[in-house]
């Protein structure tokens, strides 16, 4: 039996017609985004997971979790991070525009 393949990004077009999926992946954009932040310091400062895990004093497996997103890493982890990868740690808030009381 042959399978019948759908490119991911259209896919991605009939989930985000589902509010349930909608929901769920909105949910996930912080910790989306604090892994793509933590790839990018690592990758700008040019260094494997292995040699950032070396220069905060834990595993490489450990810093594929954070990278993955499946952890949520307490500041101080993050401060490790940052001094291992030659960044600044920097941590703000921004305005909730869909919280219903919201400033707009």
């Amino acid at each position: 039996m042959k399978r019948q393949t759908i490119p991911a990004g259209e896919a991605f077009k009939q989930w985000r017609k589902d509010p349930g999926y909608v929901a769920a992946y909105d949910a996930l954009e912080e910790e989306f985004a604090l892994a793509a932040a933590l790839l990018k310091a690592r990758g700008d400062a040019g260094l494997t997971q292995e040699q950032v895990a070396a220069a905060m004093g834990t595993t490489q497996a450990f810093v594929a979790r954070l990278e993955s997103g499946r952890v949520l890493p307490s500041t101080r982890t993050l401060e490790r991070f940052a001094k291992a990868t030659h960044t600044k740690l920097r941590i703000g808030f921004e305005p909730d525009k869909s919280a219903p009381d919201a400033p707009r």
